[in-house]
């Protein structure tokens, strides 16, 4: 990665753990201000569990683990004052059915902010704007398909230009169009507002086109760290396995044992 741009995100040798045990360990990444950033891996490498750390979900076990800058605190007032700065896209949306597109994506200004309705109610239009549903303002979210709903969802996750958005498993659930829209979003969004954007998937050639930089993590490890075309061209046998989705190779998965039908 760049050197000389200044990193919104920093870990260095972090080990983290869930009811006792290692999840990951010796992490270290660097994520400059203004880049795309995909992390990637097979569903329960950790990613998720990654994402805990960088909003304070989850307290490393060792290591250092900074945002902007600063060491995560621990204090809840000042772990709220860091989060305000963390936009994320939950994989699950996360949209309260009985308000609006438009009340969904005030919900964080009124919560966080004294703004009068006015100023409020104008953000909110240039929010959905900015994802290209300014018409669906007063749709509830049945009445929206399921990439309007995620770019609701964006939105939302926008309303505080939060300078760090994190997005979490974007993508799911979302057919191919949807999926190419929402990753241009994430790359013009980026660009336009001046953000920086870690994006946490096991979707690969739908992210790799708009990401400057891709690490891998499997194994409870990162075992790729590098541009999207290093990615592609690596000749790691636990990448490639990754890849192309192949059942067999260094990357372990659990299994519950078969039973023989009586």
């Amino acid at each position: 990665m760049t050197e000389a741009a200044p990193s919104i995100v920093h870990l260095r040798d972090v080990r983290l753990e869930r009811g006792g045990r290692t999840v990951l360990r010796d992490i270290s990444l660097d994520v400059p201000k203004g880049q795309v950033i995909a992390v990637l891996g097979p569903s329960g490498s950790g990613k998720s569990t990654l994402l805990a750390a960088l909003t304070g979900e989850l307290e490393a076990a060792a290591g250092t683990v900074e945002v902007f800058g600063r060491p995560i605190p621990r204090r809840n007032r000042d772990l709220l004052e860091l989060r305000k700065g963390i936009g994320v896209l939950l994989q699950g949306n996360g949209l309260l059915t009985d308000l609006t597109a438009a009340e969904n994506v005030g919900l964080p200004l009124r919560a966080h902010t004294r703004l009068p309705r006015p100023v409020i109610d104008r953000l909110v239009r240039m929010k959905l704007h900015a994802v290209g549903l300014r018409a669906a303002a007063d749709a509830f979210p049945r009445e929206l398909s399921g990439g309007m709903a995620r770019r609701v969802a964006l939105a939302r996750a926008l309303a505080l230009d939060p300078p760090l958005m994190i997005y979490d498993e974007p993508l799911t659930g979302l057919d191919p169009i949807a999926s190419g829209v929402v990753m241009a979003l994430v790359r013009r969004l980026n660009d336009t507002l001046g953000l920086t954007s870690i994006v946490v998937t096991h979707h690969v050639h739908e992210t790799l086109p708009v990401a400057d930089h891709a690490i891998v993590i499997a194994n409870g490890g990162i075992v790729f760290s590098g541009s999207p075309d290093a990615l592609s061209a690596s000749p790691d046998p636990l990448v490639q396995q990754f890849l192309k989705g192949e059942p067999d190779g260094p990357i372990g998965f659990d299994a519950a044992p078969r039973t023989e039908a009586a």
